[in-house]
């Protein structure tokens, strides 16, 4: 008669985290990866013909980077050499290159699987190189980190880099199921307090088995008070100097830009929650004010300004209502580029132009010399002229004048296209006329 197999709760599991007791055993365990480790996905194929390339595994924390590189190894009958970027350094990973050419010489792979990669710095990740060239070791590298921006590119052309999912709620419920079918029983929680369980997982498996472990031991039936009252939120994941910084104030910038209140409120929210600082939110209202609204409402810079301006003098959390305000106002403002755009093309005309002189009429002549010259001839005083416009032309005389300003029919920037236009009209007329007298002279 068979045995039955020993209980993840068995003694022998005494000890051992949850996370740990029901870590996968093959790859077709591993939940919410199936994008890359599917039988025709990206990894699986390459497990399936036991043709491992060296690669970049990046994504959240608690979302399967370990496991996955464990069981590649497994799979394909590689060594499994782990090290941590935050604890060893370059002579342990002499040790590892000098084992895995031994085992080499005898058929022997090697997986060299390093957790932070992003953690070791430019000189320690060239000397991976050699290595992962000549085929001693399969590189296998997990970060949490954009490794665009954090790891050379001399090792990343070696390395495919594959991107992790976040575990979504209907794969961290099946994770409950796994921990509760393990146990043999059903957690202590309400249905709301079950929900709520996985949002304060934060798509981390990890974290989500460890709170787990922690319910196991109450006997009462809990809801969602006192399931929050029993274990601490998890921390979102945000890091003021890495990529979820850049990430969620491009979210805030571009739905302030989409003209959607809601969502920007989210995003700010988002960011405060993660310990952003509130100066660094308003100096960004106070540049989007400026780059995307501009003269279609030219309040928006004032109120960016001010909620700058009241967060200074009352601090958090008063202040980041001003803020939030800011956020609403500049949402819902008319929206226009128009003044960056004639700035960036003025300044591409200023550079292809070089030092040309402006026209001598529009010059000022404090000297005699200068008066001589013609400085300042023929300038009229627009405010003197019918209407306080003289239709002058201000480029210099050797260039054509170009229209760089197109403002928007957004907001206030619709009034002033009217009165552009009917000033592109005067000069017109006015050059058109100058050129008229000029050629009766002749």
């Amino acid at each position: 008669m068979s045995q039955e197999p020993p209980s993840l709760f068995e003694p022998d599991d005494v000890g051992r985290p949850l996370a740990d007791r029901l870590r996968p055993e093959t790859l077709g365990d591993v939940l919410g990866q199936e994008h890359l480790l599917g039988h025709d996905a990206p990894i699986g194929r390459m497990v399936a013909e036991r043709r491992l390339v060296s690669m970049v595994l990046w994504g959240p924390p608690g979302c399967g980077k370990t496991t996955i590189a464990r069981l590649l190894a497994d799979h394909t009958g590689l060594a499994f050499e782990p090290v941590s970027a935050t604890f060893s350094g370059v002579s342990e990973l002499r040790k590892i290159f000098q084992a895995a050419a031994k085992r080499r010489e005898i058929g022997q792979g090697t997986l060299l699987f390093v957790d932070e990669i992003h953690r070791f710095n430019r000189a320690q990740q060239d000397s991976f190189l050699p290595y992962v060239e000549d085929g001693t070791v399969v590189l296998v590298g997990a970060t949490t980190e954009n490794p665009s921006f954090e790891l050379n590119s001399a090792l990343l052309s070696r390395c495919q880099v594959f991107v992790l999912r976040r575990l979504d709620e209907p794969t961290l419920t099946t994770l409950i199921e796994r921990a509760e079918e393990a146990a043999g029983k059903q957690l202590p929680l309400e249905g709301q307090a079950r929900q709520a369980l996985v949002s304060m997982s934060d798509g981390d498996d990890r974290y989500l088995l460890n709170l787990i472990e922690q319910l196991q031991t109450v006997s009462e039936t809990l809801d969602t008070s006192g399931l929050a009252d029993l274990v601490q939120q998890r921390a979102p994941i945000y890091d003021k100097g890495q990529e979820g910084h850049y990430n969620l104030i491009s979210a805030l910038h571009k739905s302030m830009r989409g003209s959607d209140p809601d969502a920007s409120l989210y995003w700010l929210a988002r960011m405060l929650d993660g310990g952003e600082d509130p100066l660094y939110i308003a100096r960004r209202l106070v540049r989007f004010a400026n780059e995307d609204i501009a003269i279609a409402d030219p309040q928006a810079v004032h109120q960016a300004l001010a909620a700058w301006d009241v967060y200074e003098r009352l601090g958090s959390p008063e202040g980041e209502l001003a803020i939030a305000q800011a956020v609403v106002y500049l949402s819902t403002a008319p929206k226009s580029v128009a003044v960056y755009s004639a700035f960036n093309a003025a300044t591409r005309l200023a550079k292809k132009t070089g030092s040309l002189m402006p026209p001598a009429n529009i010059l000022n002549a404090p000297t005699k010399l200068m008066k001589n010259l013609g400085y300042g001839e023929g300038y009229e005083y627009d405010p003197h002229t019918q209407g306080g416009f003289s239709g002058a032309n201000y480029f210099p005389e050797e260039m054509e004048p170009e229209r760089l300003y197109k403002p928007t029919g957004n907001g206030y920037e619709r009034v002033i296209g009217d009165k552009l236009s009917e000033w592109h009209r005067m000069r017109a007329q006015k050059r058109a006329k100058d050129e008229a007298d000029d050629g009766s002279k002749t």
